[in-house]
């Protein structure tokens, strides 16, 4: 029998790569996706879940029996509104989230962060999603894998025009990214990373371990 898989914020860039990567795999059963407004998808192996994030309580059963939580939560301030409704996105609703598959006895927990996370930096975004990082390591999954890339590619149709600009000029200079000193900086297809989070919760890897963006795009690579 395969694995059930969850996927929470599954509409996102990278969820809705993850969701698409996680229904390619043969040795995945089901693939559950938390949502607001269901995605457009449609698979015999995905269950659609709509949930109101503010009461996820009421939805924990979705986390039965699941194998892994690819965790693809995060929004902006901008598209929040305030730093308090953008904090309660990436660090509230991750960590009731992980508290529920924890509680559920889901092996592998797997979330996207950012390049330059730490909850004893300046900056709030980095800051915030550094907090996100040791709310999960506190939680003693069996494994916990936490995916830092750089600046993401991908068809984003709310991305605003400094988005748009920095992935045309990111992408237009990948040859000098790939430098050893800019690997870290280099930006990456979500499809990368989606494919990198797979690849990683199906190999069913024990502790806490980090993914730099320069290893991200090795794993993104590299065949299975």
């Amino acid at each position: 029998m395969g694995q059930i898989s969850l996927v929470i914020g599954a509409t996102g860039l990278v969820g809705g790569e993850v969701t698409e990567e996680l229904l390619r795999r043969p040795d995945i059963d089901e693939v559950r996706v938390l949502v607001r407004r269901p995605p457009e998808a449609a698979h015999p192996g995905l269950r659609i879940i709509p949930v109101d994030w503010d009461e996820l309580e009421r939805f924990e059963e979705a986390f039965a029996d699941v194998h892994s939580v690819y965790c693809c939560l995060g929004t902006t301030i901008r598209k929040a509104g305030s730093r308090e409704q953008f904090r309660k996105v990436d660090v509230e609703y991750v960590l009731k989230s992980a508290a529920l598959a924890r509680r559920h006895g889901v092996r592998q927990f797997l979330a996207v962060s950012s390049m330059g996370a730490s909850p004893d930096v300046r900056n709030f975004y980095l800051r915030t999603k550094g907090e996100m990082e040791e709310g999960l390591a506190a939680m003693d999954f069996h494994g916990l894998h936490l995916f830092r890339p750089s600046l993401l590619l991908g068809n984003r149709p709310d991305r605003h025009f400094g988005e748009q600009a920095a992935a045309v000029l990111m992408t237009s200079l990948d040859a000098l990214f790939r430098r050893p000193k800019l690997a870290p900086y280099r930006a990456i297809p979500a499809q990368k990373v989606a494919r990198s989070m797979v690849k990683i919760g199906l190999a069913d890897m024990k502790g806490h371990h980090v993914y730099p963006n320069e290893v991200i795009h090795v794993l993104g690579d590299t065949a299975d």
